[in-house]
C-alpha cells in the first residue's frame, strides 16, 4: 500500500476546506480528514497557507513548450501533455484543427500509442480525443487552414468516431451533413458540440435534436446578430450566444487568458451561464512556454503561420489564434473578474469539464475514491507542485517558466 498526505486548504465542490489532510491510498482519494497530530511523521507534505485543488481538465487544447498535436508524432504529444501537466493540468483532450485526413489520422493514432503507455512521467493523462477540426463553416474557420476545412465526410468521420480514444465531436451546425454527423456522434457517445459555425437559432436547435449540447470558445469565432445579418439580412436572427443563453441544457466555454475576453464578458459568462455550464479551457497553440517569435499554428508541416509576442497569438491580420496560456492562468484571471467563490471557479476548470465528458466519476473534484490529480497552488494561483495519480510531477517541472 502506498499512501500520501497532503495538507492544505482543500478546494471542495462548494467550500474550502482549512487546514485539512488529504490521505490518497494507492493513487486514489481515500479520506479528507482535519489536521491532527496523528498526521505527523508519517512523510506528511506540508502546504499550509496554499490551496490543494482538483487537476484541472482541459477539454480544448492544441499544443504547447513548441508542439501541436496535429505533428502527428509520440514525442509532440507527449511534450505537449508535459508542459500543461506543469500547468496544473491532470485530464486532457488533445484536439484536432483542420487538415488531412492522413494528418488526422497520424494524430489519433499518435494520441493512442501515448493513452495506452501512459505514466505519470508523460505529463497529463488522455481522457479523450477532441475531434474538433476539420468541419467547420467556411466563413468561421479563424486562423485554422482553410485548405483543410471541408462539409462532413461520412467514410472519414465514421472511421475517425470509431475509434474508441474520440470522446468529444463538433461540427458546425449550418453544414450539409451536419445533423448526419451529429446522429453518428450520439451513436458512438460522444460529448457533441458546434464550432467554428455561423448557425441561426433554427439551425442550432435542428442541432440539438440530434444530440448537440455545447458551443465552442463562447464569443470567438461564432455566430452572432451582426454575422448572421449578413448571412440573411433582415429580419436580424439569433445566433449561438442568445441559444446558449436561452437552453439550459446547453453548456459552452471561456478562453479567460486576460487577452481574449474582458472581465465584463467573464462576469457575464459567469453570472448568466454559470459555473455548472460553463467551463474554462486553454485553446493553447504550440507558442505556449515558447519565446516570443513565428510559429505553425496545426501541422508543423503545413499549419497556418503565427506570430507570438509573449503574451498573444495573432494571425497575417493581427486577429487572435487561440491562446498561448495554460489553465493555472485561465483560473486566475477568472478568479480575478468575478472577485468571489473560489470553488466555482476551480470547478470551472475541473468538476464542469469532467460532468460534461463523461469523466466526473474519476476525476474533477477531490472526493474519495477519486484519483488522486491534485494540483497545490499558491495565493496568487500559481502551480507550487502536481500530483498524477499520486504520483508528483518532478519539483524541477512543476512551475513553468512564463514566458510572458
Amino acid at each position: 500500500m502506498k499512501e500520501l498526505l497532503l495538507k492544505g486548504n482543500v478546494i471542495l465542490e462548494d467550500a474550502i476546506h482549512e487546514d485539512a489532510v488529504i490521505r490518497c491510498v494507492d493513487g486514489r482519494i481515500a479520506t479528507i480528514e482535519p489536521h491532527a497530530r496523528e498526521h505527523e511523521g508519517k512523510g506528511l507534505l506540508d502546504f499550509s497557507g496554499r490551496y490543494l485543488s482538483p487537476g484541472f481538465v482541459d477539454i480544448h487544447v492544441h499544443g504547447g513548450a513548441g508542439a501541436d498535436y496535429m505533428d502527428g508524432t509520440v514525442e509532440a504529444v507527449r511534450r505537449t501533455n508535459i508542459a500543461h501537466a506543469r500547468h496544473g493540468t491532470t485530464s486532457i483532450f488533445p484536439t484536432t484543427t483542420t487538415g488531412s485526413f492522413a494528418q488526422l489520422d497520424a494524430m489519433v493514432k499518435a494520441c493512442e500509442n501515448v493513452q495506452a503507455s501512459w505514466t505519470p512521467a508523460d505529463g497529463a493523462r488522455i481522457a479523450g480525443i477532441h475531434f474538433y477540426g476539420p468541419y467547420f463553416a467556411a466563413d468561421k474557420v479563424g486562423i485554422h487552414a482553410s485548405e483543410g476545412r471541408r462539409d462532413p465526410v461520412r467514410e472519414e468521420y465514421e472511421y475517425f468516431l470509431g475509434r474508441e480514444i474520440i470522446k468529444i465531436a463538433t461540427c458546425a451546425s449550418e453544414l450539409p451533413g451536419a445533423l448526419d454527423f451529429f446522429d453518428h456522434a450520439r451513436e458512438r457517445d460522444c460529448f457533441i458540440t458546434c464550432g467554428h459555425s455561423n448557425a441561426c437559432w433554427d439551425e442550432l436547435e435542428a442541432a440539438f435534436t440530434h444530440g448537440m449540447r455545447h458551443v465552442d470558445h463562447f464569443w470567438c469565432a461564432m455566430s452572432s446578430v451582426a454575422s448572421l445579418r449578413k448571412r440573411f439580412g433582415t429580419p436580424m436572427q439569433a445566433g449561438m450566444e442568445q441559444y446558449v443563453l436561452a437552453n439550459p441544457a446547453m453548456s459552452t466555454e471561456v478562453i479567460a487568458d486576460g487577452i481574449h475576453l474582458s472581465d465584463d464578458l467573464l462576469r457575464f459568462a459567469f453570472r448568466l451561464i454559470g459555473p455548472r455550464r460553463c467551463c474554462l479551457v486553454t485553446d493553447a497553440n504550440r507558442a505556449m512556454d515558447m519565446p516570443p517569435g513565428q510559429y505553425r499554428f496545426g501541422s508543423q508541416a503545413d499549419g497556418s503561420w503565427v506570430w507570438s509576442d509573449g503574451h498573444s497569438v495573432r494571425g497575417d491580420d493581427g486577429s487572435l489564434a487561440s491562446s498561448m496560456h495554460g489553465m493555472d492562468r485561465m483560473v486566475k484571471t477568472m478568479a480575478k473578474a468575478i472577485e468571489q467563490d473560489l470553488p466555482a471557479v476551480i470547478r470551472m476548470a475541473s468538476l464542469t469539464p469532467a460532468e460534461l465528458t463523461g469523466i466526473a466519476g474519476e476525476v474533477g473534484s477531490l472526493t474519495p475514491g477519486k484519483r488522486a490529480d491534485i494540483v497545490v497552488l499558491d495565493e496568487s494561483f500559481e502551480v507550487e507542485r502536481v500530483f498524477i495519480g499520486g504520483e508528483p510531477l518532478p519539483v524541477a517541472d512543476a512551475r513553468p517558466d512564463q514566458a510572458a
